[in-house]
């Protein structure tokens, strides 16, 4: 039986702790920087790869690599193995290792990461191997936001569960992090009331209210503003519920949600989760819970702070009355919550648990893949997102799930698209468009429009691809759907810059990136398409404000772990001189499985 080991690396002292002991540290900081690769990266790297990023500046790099891989197995034992060509690390069953642990783990686990919030290797610089520099800034700004997603979920599941003191504890540390973050700043609220102080969470709503002005000239969104007071926690008039009536409030809510009489049904819906609450049943709380939580997220914007706070409530319920399985739809919701926000280590651990209650033949199982799908493209895994793809459209034709199949027809197009693959992304997206106005799902008609008009642009289609992307703009501004309204407004910039209007061109893509992110639930992958596309613009007209809008891209793609822009963000810098950031575009590339992208200069 192998010995307990345990790797650290978050913070300025990173160590591994064999058998309960913390084992001398190597010779050289090289050791740690190998070590972290081998863990960290998704692809496995050979001999000669390693060689030039990290010991280029060695006479013998091949000889440099094998000596600090010697000393590598040396600090973590005999249970562990470190061999072949790519090089693969094997560790014993068990191993923990801290930033694995806050990437994958439950909150539970990543919450008792000593070196939470630490910086990856911190206060280590290789300014000698300039592309495994880059490297190490992109895991550390990522890990930094999954200590972000950590919090936040940790602070919603303790308001969920009533603790709304330590909430407070969790949610003021991103607040002092990011005043500016709006779901912070409603969570903080949130927790406030929670706790049954309802004094500071007026005076937080106010502070935030005036800070907004103060730095944005704008008023915080609706969650904010109505978090001191959530109406699911109103007084509501005393009176004795019946399970028929309940059943039948539950009922009301979601057929008025199909009629898109939206206020109504959450009204129905809040008065469904109160009665069953106070039935003591639990099987209806759930339903009920799960039926708010998602309408509020998906049909009210800018809520989607109060309706992941239901969520998990609905998770809570489910967990105590021994049914977890009945919250599948809940784990699910809340993992496309996540994504939206670009968390996408907490989203995928969120899908892949609904995936699991779900069952093998389900309708929760098919959306719970398809939105992983979705997942896995935006951090650039797209075999991982093919085969998410592949199995969910299996489950949807067989159970005629029409939206399922425009979702994964629309998605597994966006991944052809990105991959250059303009014959397949064509008649994936013509199906996707096709499904969607068969199904009469109007409000999902402007994406699949947006890029097969990507496509037409791409094989020199200007004017069809005008007219699409003008139809998908109309009907998202219609829809009030600003992360559809950017995706078109992109492409209407695009197709001034072809017409040779760059003024037209640049104003359009700009006020497409703002507009996609209006308000605090917008999917933050679109911010990141509209900024690529901004740069390349920028770069061929030699635009003053290249430099800014690249730094713009290289952070939102960093923070989040979008790693195939973060790549092309590095690319970008390259086309304005720098050759050390064009060299490390090439090593932030070879971690994303594009062909189109391993091009790049």
């Amino acid at each position: 039986m192998a010995e307990p080991l345990a790797i650290h690396l978050l913070g300025p002292q990173p160590h591994v702790v064999r058998a309960e002991h913390r084992q001398p540290a190597p010779r050289g900081r090289k050791v740690w920087a190998l070590l972290a690769y081998l863990l960290i990266t998704e692809s496995a790297p050979s001999r000669e790869w390693l060689a030039q990023l990290l010991f280029c500046d060695a006479n013998d790099p091949l000889n440099a690599l094998s000596w600090n891989l010697t000393q590598l197995r040396r600090l973590l034992g005999h249970g562990s193995s470190i061999a072949g060509d790519p090089i693969v690390l094997r560790l014993p069953h068990g191993t923990f290792v801290d930033v694995h642990a806050l990437t994958a783990g439950t909150w539970m686990q990543a919450i008792d990461v000593p070196g939470l919030g630490r910086d990856l290797l911190e206060g280590k610089t290789f300014s000698a191997c300039p592309g495994f520099d880059v490297w190490l800034l992109a895991s550390r700004r990522r890990l930094a936001g999954a200590a972000e997603s950590v919090l936040r979920e940790a602070a919603r599941a303790k308001v969920s569960a009533g603790d709304g003191a330590r909430a407070a504890e969790l949610a003021s540390r991103l607040v002092t992090a990011n005043p500016l973050d709006e779901d912070a700043q409603e969570l903080l609220i949130r927790a406030y009331v929670a706790s049954g102080d309802r004094p500071a969470a007026e005076i937080q709503r106010d502070a935030c209210i005036a800070l907004f002005r103060r730095e944005l000239g704008t008023d915080p969104g609706v969650g904010v503003l109505q978090a001191a007071e959530p109406e699911h926690q109103r007084a509501l008039p005393h009176r004795r519920p019946a399970r028929t009536a309940t059943v039948a409030q539950l009922e009301a809510g979601t057929g008025a949600l199909d009629a898109g009489a939206v206020d109504a049904a959450i009204s129905f819906l809040r008065q469904a989760a109160a009665d069953a609450h106070d039935l003591n049943d639990g099987p209806l709380q759930v339903q009920s819970l799960v039926a708010l939580g998602s309408a509020l997220v998906h049909s009210v914007r800018g809520r989607d702070g109060e309706g992941a706070g239901v969520l998990h409530e609905a998770i809570g319920v489910a967990g105590r009355i021994g049914a977890p399985e009945s919250a599948a739809q809940a784990h699910r919701e809340l993992g496309y919550v996540e994504l939206l926000r670009g968390r996408y280590d907490r989203a995928q651990r969120w899908l892949g648990n609904a995936a699991k209650l779900a069952g093998e033949e389900s309708t929760e199982r098919a959306w719970a893949l398809a939105v992983q799908g979705v997942v896995s493209t935006d951090v650039g895994r797209y075999d991982d997102a093919l085969k998410a793809f592949n199995e969910a459209l299996g489950l949807a034709q067989a159970r005629r799930l029409g939206q399922v199949e425009t979702w994964v027809w629309t998605f597994t197009g966006r991944v052809h698209l990105l991959r250059q693959d303009l014959e397949e992304a064509r008649k994936c997206l013509t199906e996707g468009l096709a499904c969607a106005r068969a199904v009469r799902w109007t409000a999902f008609v402007p994406l699949p429009e947006a890029l097969l008009a990507d496509v037409d642009l791409a094989e020199g289609r200007v004017d069809a691809a005008s007219a699409a992307y003008e139809h998908a703009h109309a009907l998202a501004l219609q829809l009030g759907d600003p992360c559809w309204e950017g995706c078109a407004g992109r492409g209407l910039g695009l197709v001034a810059a072809h017409r040779g209007d760059t003024t037209t061109a640049l104003r359009w893509i700009t006020e497409a990136r703002h507009r996609c992110v209006r308000l605090p639930d917008a999917y933050l992958w679109v911010e990141a398409y509209c900024l690529d596309a901004l740069c390349t613009l920028a770069i061929e007209q030699r635009c003053v404000d290249a430099a800014q809008w690249i730094d713009d891209l290289e952070a939102l793609a960093t923070r989040t772990g979008m790693r195939e822009l973060v790549a092309r963000a590095y690319a970008h810098r390259g086309k304005l001189g720098d050759r050390a950031a064009g060299a490390a575009a090439r090593v932030l590339a070879a971690e994303v499985d594009n062909p189109a992208l391993r091009r790049l200069e």
